[in-house]
Protein backbone atom coordinates (compact mmCIF):
# COMPACT_ATOMS: atom_id res chain seq x y z
CA UNK A 1 0.00 0.00 0.00
CA UNK A 2 1.37 3.42 -0.97
CA UNK A 3 2.35 5.53 2.05
CA UNK A 4 1.03 9.10 1.90
CA UNK A 5 2.61 11.38 4.54
CA UNK A 6 0.28 13.76 6.38
CA UNK A 7 2.04 16.87 5.00
CA UNK A 8 0.94 15.75 1.51
CA UNK A 9 -2.65 15.77 2.77
CA UNK A 10 -2.20 19.37 3.91
CA UNK A 11 -0.54 20.28 0.59
CA UNK A 12 -3.43 18.77 -1.37
CA UNK A 13 -6.00 20.62 0.71
CA UNK A 14 -4.18 23.94 0.25
CA UNK A 15 -3.88 23.34 -3.50
CA UNK A 16 -7.64 22.74 -3.71
CA UNK A 17 -8.25 25.87 -1.64
CA UNK A 18 -6.00 27.90 -3.96
CA UNK A 19 -7.79 26.59 -7.06
CA UNK A 20 -11.25 27.26 -5.60
CA UNK A 21 -10.39 30.88 -4.83
CA UNK A 22 -9.05 31.43 -8.35
CA UNK A 23 -12.08 29.71 -9.86
CA UNK A 24 -14.41 32.02 -7.95
CA UNK A 25 -12.64 34.98 -9.60
CA UNK A 26 -11.28 36.17 -6.28
CA UNK A 27 -7.74 36.46 -7.65
CA UNK A 28 -8.02 40.23 -7.95
CA UNK A 29 -5.03 42.42 -7.18
CA UNK A 30 -5.93 42.76 -3.50
CA UNK A 31 -6.00 38.99 -3.01
CA UNK A 32 -2.70 38.12 -4.68
CA UNK A 33 -0.71 38.33 -1.46
CA UNK A 34 -3.08 35.89 0.23
CA UNK A 35 -3.02 33.57 -2.79
CA UNK A 36 0.78 33.65 -2.77
CA UNK A 37 0.74 32.76 0.92
CA UNK A 38 -1.58 29.78 0.35
CA UNK A 39 0.62 28.56 -2.53
CA UNK A 40 3.77 28.91 -0.41
CA UNK A 41 2.16 26.93 2.43
CA UNK A 42 1.27 24.18 -0.05
CA UNK A 43 4.83 24.08 -1.41
CA UNK A 44 6.37 23.92 2.06
CA UNK A 45 3.98 21.17 3.09
CA UNK A 46 4.87 19.12 0.01
CA UNK A 47 8.59 19.62 0.69
CA UNK A 48 8.15 18.39 4.25
CA UNK A 49 6.29 15.35 2.97
CA UNK A 50 9.18 14.51 0.65
CA UNK A 51 11.81 15.11 3.32
CA UNK A 52 10.24 13.39 6.32
CA UNK A 53 7.92 10.96 4.55
CA UNK A 54 10.25 9.63 1.85
CA UNK A 55 13.67 10.74 3.11
CA UNK A 56 14.51 12.93 0.09
CA UNK A 57 17.66 14.68 1.32
CA UNK A 58 18.17 16.82 -1.79
CA UNK A 59 15.51 19.32 -0.68
CA UNK A 60 17.00 20.03 2.74
CA UNK A 61 18.60 23.19 1.44
CA UNK A 62 15.33 24.54 0.05
CA UNK A 63 13.08 23.98 3.05
CA UNK A 64 14.67 26.55 5.42
CA UNK A 65 14.50 29.25 2.74
CA UNK A 66 10.79 28.64 2.10
CA UNK A 67 10.20 28.52 5.87
CA UNK A 68 11.92 31.91 6.24
CA UNK A 69 9.76 33.40 3.47
CA UNK A 70 6.44 32.37 5.04
CA UNK A 71 6.28 34.79 8.03
CA UNK A 72 7.00 37.87 5.86
CA UNK A 73 4.30 36.66 3.42
CA UNK A 74 1.85 36.37 6.30
CA UNK A 75 2.66 39.89 7.48
CA UNK A 76 2.52 41.34 3.96
CA UNK A 77 -0.86 39.69 3.34
CA UNK A 78 -2.51 41.13 6.41
CA UNK A 79 -0.60 44.38 5.93
CA UNK A 80 -2.52 44.85 2.69
CA UNK A 81 -5.64 45.24 4.84
CA UNK A 82 -4.08 47.95 7.01
CA UNK A 83 -1.86 50.03 4.68
CA UNK A 84 -3.16 53.57 4.11
CA UNK A 85 -2.54 53.23 0.37
CA UNK A 86 -2.07 50.23 -1.89
CA UNK A 87 -0.33 52.29 -4.53
CA UNK A 88 2.38 53.99 -2.44
CA UNK A 89 4.12 51.21 -0.56
CA UNK A 90 7.06 52.37 1.55
CA UNK A 91 10.55 51.22 0.54
CA UNK A 92 10.77 49.31 3.82
CA UNK A 93 8.43 46.71 2.29
CA UNK A 94 11.46 45.29 0.48
CA UNK A 95 12.97 44.56 3.88
CA UNK A 96 10.66 41.55 4.09
CA UNK A 97 12.96 39.82 1.61
CA UNK A 98 15.80 39.94 4.13
CA UNK A 99 14.81 36.84 6.19
CA UNK A 100 14.84 34.50 3.17
CA UNK A 101 18.11 36.04 1.93
CA UNK A 102 19.76 35.66 5.33
CA UNK A 103 18.67 32.04 5.68
CA UNK A 104 19.74 31.34 2.10
CA UNK A 105 23.20 32.65 2.97
CA UNK A 106 23.32 30.52 6.09
CA UNK A 107 22.35 27.44 4.07
CA UNK A 108 25.26 28.11 1.73
CA UNK A 109 27.95 29.08 4.24
CA UNK A 110 27.04 28.36 7.87
CA UNK A 111 24.21 25.96 8.69
CA UNK A 112 24.56 25.85 12.45
CA UNK A 113 22.45 28.95 13.35
CA UNK A 114 19.65 28.22 10.84
CA UNK A 115 17.25 26.79 13.44
CA UNK A 116 17.73 29.70 15.84
CA UNK A 117 17.30 32.17 12.98
CA UNK A 118 14.01 30.58 11.86
CA UNK A 119 12.70 30.63 15.43
CA UNK A 120 13.60 34.32 15.73
CA UNK A 121 11.88 35.10 12.41
CA UNK A 122 8.68 33.33 13.48
CA UNK A 123 8.57 35.05 16.86
CA UNK A 124 9.43 38.43 15.34
CA UNK A 125 6.66 38.37 12.75
CA UNK A 126 4.17 36.95 15.25
CA UNK A 127 4.91 39.95 17.47
CA UNK A 128 4.47 42.26 14.47
CA UNK A 129 1.06 40.73 13.70
CA UNK A 130 -0.02 41.09 17.32
CA UNK A 131 1.05 44.74 17.16
CA UNK A 132 -1.22 45.17 14.14
CA UNK A 133 -4.02 43.40 16.05
CA UNK A 134 -3.80 45.86 18.94
CA UNK A 135 -6.15 48.25 17.09
CA UNK A 136 -8.90 45.64 16.92
CA UNK A 137 -11.04 44.91 13.83
CA UNK A 138 -11.14 48.61 12.92
CA UNK A 139 -7.40 48.49 12.30
CA UNK A 140 -8.08 46.39 9.17
CA UNK A 141 -9.31 49.49 7.37
CA UNK A 142 -9.28 47.89 3.90
CA UNK A 143 -11.33 44.86 4.96
CA UNK A 144 -15.00 44.74 3.98
CA UNK A 145 -17.00 45.69 7.06
CA UNK A 146 -19.33 42.71 6.56
CA UNK A 147 -16.50 40.33 7.50
CA UNK A 148 -14.17 42.64 9.41
CA UNK A 149 -14.38 40.55 12.57
CA UNK A 150 -13.63 37.34 10.65
CA UNK A 151 -10.55 38.94 9.09
CA UNK A 152 -9.42 40.08 12.52
CA UNK A 153 -9.79 36.57 13.94
CA UNK A 154 -7.84 35.24 10.96
CA UNK A 155 -5.07 37.70 11.84
CA UNK A 156 -4.98 36.38 15.40
CA UNK A 157 -4.96 32.78 14.12
CA UNK A 158 -2.02 33.55 11.83
CA UNK A 159 -0.06 35.05 14.72
CA UNK A 160 -0.80 31.99 16.85
CA UNK A 161 0.32 29.70 14.01
CA UNK A 162 3.67 31.51 13.78
CA UNK A 163 4.20 31.21 17.54
CA UNK A 164 3.36 27.50 17.33
CA UNK A 165 5.78 27.10 14.43
CA UNK A 166 8.58 28.69 16.46
CA UNK A 167 7.91 26.42 19.42
CA UNK A 168 7.83 23.35 17.17
CA UNK A 169 11.11 24.35 15.52
CA UNK A 170 12.64 24.73 18.98
CA UNK A 171 11.45 21.26 19.98
CA UNK A 172 12.76 19.69 16.78
CA UNK A 173 16.15 21.38 17.25
CA UNK A 174 16.29 19.95 20.76
CA UNK A 175 15.16 16.51 19.55
CA UNK A 176 17.82 16.39 16.83
CA UNK A 177 20.52 17.48 19.29
CA UNK A 178 19.62 15.07 22.08
CA UNK A 179 17.88 12.08 20.49
CA UNK A 180 19.19 12.36 16.92
CA UNK A 181 15.71 13.23 15.66
CA UNK A 182 13.89 10.22 17.09
CA UNK A 183 10.59 12.11 17.30
CA UNK A 184 11.10 14.75 14.62
CA UNK A 185 9.25 13.00 11.79
CA UNK A 186 6.10 12.37 13.84
CA UNK A 187 6.03 15.87 15.31
CA UNK A 188 6.57 17.54 11.96
CA UNK A 189 3.89 15.48 10.25
CA UNK A 190 1.20 16.43 12.76
CA UNK A 191 2.37 19.98 13.39
CA UNK A 192 2.71 20.72 9.70
CA UNK A 193 -0.80 19.48 9.00
CA UNK A 194 -2.18 21.79 11.70
CA UNK A 195 0.11 24.82 11.33
CA UNK A 196 0.15 25.20 7.57
CA UNK A 197 -3.56 24.42 7.40
CA UNK A 198 -4.15 27.19 9.95
CA UNK A 199 -2.11 29.68 7.90
CA UNK A 200 -3.86 28.67 4.68
CA UNK A 201 -7.29 28.92 6.27
CA UNK A 202 -6.46 32.33 7.78
CA UNK A 203 -5.28 33.54 4.38
CA UNK A 204 -8.44 32.34 2.65
CA UNK A 205 -10.72 34.00 5.23
CA UNK A 206 -8.84 37.29 5.24
CA UNK A 207 -8.49 37.30 1.44
CA UNK A 208 -12.26 37.22 1.06
CA UNK A 209 -12.48 40.44 3.06
CA UNK A 210 -10.81 42.42 0.27
CA UNK A 211 -13.29 44.68 -1.52
CA UNK A 212 -13.35 45.18 -5.26
CA UNK A 213 -10.76 47.72 -6.31
CA UNK A 214 -11.69 51.33 -6.83
CA UNK A 215 -9.73 54.47 -7.72
CA UNK A 216 -7.65 55.68 -4.81
CA UNK A 217 -8.67 59.13 -3.66
CA UNK A 218 -6.26 61.83 -2.61
CA UNK A 219 -5.01 61.56 0.98
CA UNK A 220 -7.32 63.06 3.59
CA UNK A 221 -6.35 66.54 4.69
CA UNK A 222 -9.25 67.14 7.07
CA UNK A 223 -7.81 68.03 10.50
CA UNK A 224 -8.58 65.82 13.45
CA UNK A 225 -11.67 66.80 15.39
CA UNK A 226 -11.47 67.23 19.12
CA UNK A 227 -12.71 64.30 21.19
CA UNK A 228 -15.63 66.37 22.53
CA UNK A 229 -17.09 66.44 19.04
CA UNK A 230 -17.49 62.65 18.77
CA UNK A 231 -21.26 63.13 18.72
CA UNK A 232 -20.99 65.38 15.68
CA UNK A 233 -18.82 62.82 13.90
CA UNK A 234 -21.26 60.01 14.64
CA UNK A 235 -24.21 62.18 13.63
CA UNK A 236 -22.55 62.71 10.25
CA UNK A 237 -22.04 58.97 9.77
CA UNK A 238 -25.59 58.22 10.90
CA UNK A 239 -26.90 60.72 8.38
CA UNK A 240 -24.89 59.08 5.57
CA UNK A 241 -26.31 55.71 6.57
CA UNK A 242 -29.88 57.01 6.56
CA UNK A 243 -29.81 59.25 3.48
CA UNK A 244 -27.29 57.56 1.19
CA UNK A 245 -27.76 54.00 2.49
CA UNK A 246 -24.00 53.44 2.49
CA UNK A 247 -24.46 50.16 4.33
CA UNK A 248 -25.88 48.66 1.12
CA UNK A 249 -22.40 48.81 -0.45
CA UNK A 250 -21.20 45.22 0.00
CA UNK A 251 -17.59 46.39 -0.50
CA UNK A 252 -17.79 49.15 2.10
CA UNK A 253 -14.71 49.39 4.29
CA UNK A 254 -13.43 51.96 6.74
CA UNK A 255 -11.40 53.82 4.13
CA UNK A 256 -14.38 54.18 1.77
CA UNK A 257 -16.56 55.35 4.63
CA UNK A 258 -13.93 57.94 5.57
CA UNK A 259 -13.80 59.29 2.00
CA UNK A 260 -17.57 59.61 1.89
CA UNK A 261 -17.62 61.43 5.21
CA UNK A 262 -14.61 63.62 4.41
CA UNK A 263 -12.86 62.89 7.69
CA UNK A 264 -10.02 60.64 8.89
CA UNK A 265 -10.78 56.95 9.28
CA UNK A 266 -9.27 56.89 12.75
CA UNK A 267 -11.57 59.71 13.86
CA UNK A 268 -14.64 57.77 12.69
CA UNK A 269 -13.45 54.62 14.40
CA UNK A 270 -12.86 56.40 17.71
CA UNK A 271 -16.27 58.09 17.67
CA UNK A 272 -18.12 54.86 16.91
CA UNK A 273 -16.13 52.88 19.48
CA UNK A 274 -16.70 55.41 22.26
CA UNK A 275 -20.35 56.25 21.66
CA UNK A 276 -21.79 52.91 20.54
CA UNK A 277 -19.42 50.47 22.28
CA UNK A 278 -19.19 48.70 18.90
CA UNK A 279 -16.48 48.48 16.29
CA UNK A 280 -17.13 49.95 12.85
CA UNK A 281 -17.97 46.56 11.36
CA UNK A 282 -20.64 45.88 13.97
CA UNK A 283 -22.01 49.42 13.65
CA UNK A 284 -22.48 49.11 9.87
CA UNK A 285 -23.88 45.60 10.19
CA UNK A 286 -26.37 46.90 12.77
CA UNK A 287 -27.71 49.26 10.10
CA UNK A 288 -27.85 46.39 7.62
CA UNK A 289 -29.75 44.18 10.03
CA UNK A 290 -32.15 47.03 10.87
CA UNK A 291 -32.89 47.44 7.16
CA UNK A 292 -33.28 43.66 6.80
CA UNK A 293 -35.77 43.58 9.68
CA UNK A 294 -37.74 46.34 7.99
CA UNK A 295 -37.92 44.37 4.74
CA UNK A 296 -38.70 41.10 6.50
CA UNK A 297 -41.58 42.73 8.33
CA UNK A 298 -43.06 44.73 5.49
CA UNK A 299 -42.43 42.71 2.33
CA UNK A 300 -42.65 39.15 1.10
CA UNK A 301 -39.18 39.22 -0.45
CA UNK A 302 -37.08 36.08 -0.07
CA UNK A 303 -34.54 36.15 2.73
CA UNK A 304 -31.68 35.75 0.24
CA UNK A 305 -32.92 38.72 -1.78
CA UNK A 306 -33.08 40.84 1.36
CA UNK A 307 -29.60 39.67 2.35
CA UNK A 308 -28.08 41.02 -0.86
CA UNK A 309 -30.21 44.17 -0.80
CA UNK A 310 -28.89 45.30 2.58
CA UNK A 311 -25.23 44.69 1.74
CA UNK A 312 -24.36 41.15 2.79
CA UNK A 313 -22.69 38.77 0.35
CA UNK A 314 -22.82 35.44 2.16
CA UNK A 315 -25.66 33.75 4.01
CA UNK A 316 -23.39 32.62 6.84
CA UNK A 317 -22.33 36.20 7.65
CA UNK A 318 -25.91 37.45 7.35
CA UNK A 319 -27.28 34.77 9.67
CA UNK A 320 -24.46 35.26 12.19
CA UNK A 321 -24.94 39.03 12.37
CA UNK A 322 -28.73 38.73 12.39
CA UNK A 323 -28.55 36.36 15.36
CA UNK A 324 -26.07 38.67 17.14
CA UNK A 325 -28.49 41.57 16.86
CA UNK A 326 -31.88 39.88 17.27
CA UNK A 327 -31.08 36.60 19.00
CA UNK A 328 -32.81 34.56 16.31
CA UNK A 329 -32.62 33.77 12.59
CA UNK A 330 -34.30 35.84 9.83
CA UNK A 331 -37.09 33.35 9.10
CA UNK A 332 -38.11 33.00 12.73
CA UNK A 333 -37.92 36.76 13.25
CA UNK A 334 -40.26 37.33 10.30
CA UNK A 335 -42.75 34.84 11.74
CA UNK A 336 -42.60 36.31 15.24
CA UNK A 337 -42.84 39.94 14.12
CA UNK A 338 -45.83 39.52 11.83
CA UNK A 339 -46.19 41.78 8.79
CA UNK A 340 -47.52 45.22 7.93
CA UNK A 341 -48.65 46.65 4.67
CA UNK A 342 -48.62 49.93 2.84
CA UNK A 343 -45.88 52.47 3.43
CA UNK A 344 -45.50 51.93 7.17
CA UNK A 345 -42.06 50.42 6.64
CA UNK A 346 -40.71 53.63 5.14
CA UNK A 347 -40.53 55.13 8.63
CA UNK A 348 -39.58 51.94 10.43
CA UNK A 349 -37.57 52.53 13.59
CA UNK A 350 -34.08 51.04 13.76
CA UNK A 351 -34.88 49.64 17.17
CA UNK A 352 -37.43 47.25 15.64
CA UNK A 353 -34.66 44.64 15.49
CA UNK A 354 -33.78 45.04 19.12
CA UNK A 355 -30.85 47.41 18.54
CA UNK A 356 -30.14 51.04 17.84
CA UNK A 357 -27.03 51.44 15.65
CA UNK A 358 -25.95 54.62 17.40
CA UNK A 359 -26.59 56.62 20.55
CA UNK A 360 -26.89 59.91 18.75
CA UNK A 361 -30.29 61.54 19.19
Amino acid sequence: MLFVPLPFVAAAFLAVLFASIVRRDEAQAGNRAFLTLIAACAVQSALMGLRWGYGVEAIRSVMPIVAAALPPLVYASFGSLTAPSTTHRPPIAWMHLVPACVVGSLVAFWRQPIDATLIAIDFGYAAALLWVARSGPDGLRHARLEVGLSAYRALQLAAAALVASALIDAFIAWDVAWTHGAHAAQVISVADLIGLFALGYAASVAGKSRPESEPVAAPQTTPLIDNQEDHAVLATIDDLMRTQKLFRDANLNLDRLARKAGMPARRISMAINQLTTRNVSQYVNDHRIAAACDLLKTTSLAVTTIMFDVGFQTKSNFNREFRRVTGTNPSDWRTQSGSVSGDEHRNADLSDCGTTPSRVS
